[in-house]
């Protein structure tokens, strides 16, 4: 698995690094900027709409005092552009009155009479989309001379109720940019207020970070992990670790390939996994003693677990991984070895004293004796011999029981194989080796149980029926206690008494995943001692 190699840090202007706190503070500075931006923007719009609402009310009230007034309402009937002084007069003290920049009067056909812009006097007003028309008061925005204004136009009434004119009064139309010139004292307020508070809340929430990721930088803390991920998938042990929950937290490849666990393994619990019994044990169960074996498949696991701690607190577990199948191998390769050794040492004894017996009769000159007692050795090795070979036909199983009766005789065990065994020659190495592998397992283990018994016997039966091999193997020991008739096949699990308990109770174990591997099964039962039963295919199963 790869690991990433950018950096997390950001750089200022000079190709400084800055710190978490400046990278906080700049983004707040942005956000408050773009926070601003977007107050100036509503604040402008509010501000017409403002002055749109205020003045509006203000030069309607103009314009309508405008229409009212006596002097207006008698002479604009007859009233003629730039005749008279009554009207003009009239306007502009209603202009002046009201503050407003703009008064005029115009007909009802839009002629302007008088105005304050004496460049309107005669031309037609200016009413946009006025309801004016229509004889009803209207209030809204004009462009006169290229100018915006805030226009009211009222209806003059003459004594009969007819529309004799229009009064229009209006005020100039601020720019956006007067506006914003009139909102900036507020507006520096809040970018006042608004660059305190970010920096204060940069601030803190950069202590609040720091304090949670132990005062490193986003760098560090960048450079930390691909570290970590470096050295996790870099090194060949296993590494798995566990939350309370049960939860893979982490787990590398090597972990990964020794357990069978998927890829996305990391965020699954060991329920959702399925990882079998033997295995949840030992990952989620204290080990008092290092160096625990676990049979993962067909693997020999050495695991290692320690809890994780924090503050005091435990947080979880993590557990180191090594494959320990090809030391196995090895170590089975030399317990053949020193049972090969052990039943040689054996046989040197037995004939030792057999020839010390022989030397012993020659030197009293009994020589009859001599010859029958070499008669009666020969025999009893000849018998054993022809007995197994005659029955079993498979050389690595017949060798194999041969030797394990030698060493058998030498701790005072004996051992015989059923008068109605029969076993054909195996298929293939495989099978032969599979064989061996059970019926070793049990014959040691049955030598084991009866050791040292007044009674020692054990007695092994081979047969075959249908591409079904059997073998049992039974002992006149004190059998198996029931409540560990299922138990004593258990990875782990011996009777034997051990000062590091990780090195035993694998025979039984592998004994029953051969059986397994190979389409049977191992049980056992008791009567008058122990007697197991292993049933195995001669062709793989295609189940396993």
């Amino acid at each position: 698995m790869g690991v990433s190699t950018h950096s997390g840090g950001q750089r200022g202007p000079h190709g400084l690094r800055l710190s978490l706190a400046g990278q906080y503070l700049v983004l707040q500075l942005l956000i408050v900027l773009a926070v601003l931006v977007g107050v100036v923007a509503i604040s402008l719009t509010q501000s017409a709409q403002a002055f749109q609402r205020e003045e509006g009310r203000r030069v309607l009230s103009a314009a309508e005092s405008l229409a009212a007034l006596p002097v207006v309402r008698s002479l604009m009937p007859e009233a003629e552009p730039r005749l008279g002084a009554a009207l003009p007069a009239a306007t502009e003290s209603v202009r002046g009155v009201s503050g407003s920049s703009i008064a005029a009067l115009a007909k009802p056909d839009l002629t302007v009479v008088t105005s304050s812009d004496p460049d309107q006097i005669g031309a037609p007003l200016e009413v946009g989309e006025s309801a004016i028309r229509q004889e009803r008061a209207w209030t809204g925005v004009v462009v006169m001379g290229g100018a915006e204004y805030l226009v009211a136009h009222a209806p003059v009434l003459d004594d009969a109720g007819r529309m004799a004119g229009i009064a229009a009064v209006g005020r100039s139309y601020p720019s956006a940019w007067e506006r914003l010139v009139a909102a900036t004292p507020n507006l520096l307020t809040y970018l006042g207020v608004s660059l305190a508070l970010g920096a204060a809340g940069s601030l803190l929430l950069s202590w609040r970070v720091k304090r949670q990721t132990l005062g490193m930088e986003p760098d560090e803390i960048v450079n930390l992990v691909e570290h970590r991920e470096a050295i996790l998938h870099g090194v060949k042990e296993g590494v798995i670790a566990l939350d309370p929950q049960q939860r893979v937290t982490v787990a590398n490849d090597a972990a990964r390939d020794l357990l069978d666990l998927p890829a996305d393994c990391v965020g699954r619990s060991l329920d959702e996994l399925r990882v079998e019994p033997a295995l949840h044990e030992v990952l989620m169960t204290d080990q008092a003693e290092p160096d625990r074996l676990v049979l993962v498949g067909e693997r020999v696991v050495v695991a290692n677990r320690r809890p994780m701690r924090s503050r005091g607190r435990v947080i979880g577990s993590v557990t180191t991984l090594r494959d320990r199948t090809e030391l196995s191998t090895l170590e089975k390769e030399l317990g053949a070895t020193r049972t090969t050794t052990d039943t040689l040492r054996a046989q040197t004894h037995e004939f030792a004293n057999q020839l010390h017996t022989i030397s012993g009769l020659i030197q009293l000159g009994e020589y009859d004796d001599v010859v029958k007692f070499v008669d009666g050795v020969s025999l009893s090795r000849t018998q054993l011999y022809d007995d197994v070979t005659s029955k079993v036909e498979d050389p690595a199983v017949s060798a194999l029981l041969i030797a394990k009766a030698s060493l058998a005789a030498e701790r005072g065990v004996a051992l015989s194989l059923d008068e109605g065994s029969h076993l054909g020659r195996a298929d293939d190495d495989a099978l032969s080796r599979d064989l061996t592998t059970v019926v070793g397992n049990l014959v040691d283990n049955a030598i084991d149980a009866v050791s040292g018994l007044p009674r020692a016997e054990v007695a092994v039966g081979l047969a075959e029926r249908g591409g079904e091999i059997r073998v049992t193997v039974r002992d006149s020991g004190p059998g198996v206690q029931v409540d560990r008739l299922e138990e004593i096949f258990r990875q782990g699990f011996s009777t034997k008494a051990s000062a590091n308990d990780g090195g035993r109770g694998f025979g039984l174990a592998l004994t029953r995943l051969v059986c397994l591997r190979r389409g049977g099964e191992v049980d056992v039962h008791n009567d008058g001692g122990a007697v197991f039963t292993a049933r195995l295919q001669r062709k793989w199963s295609t189940a396993s």
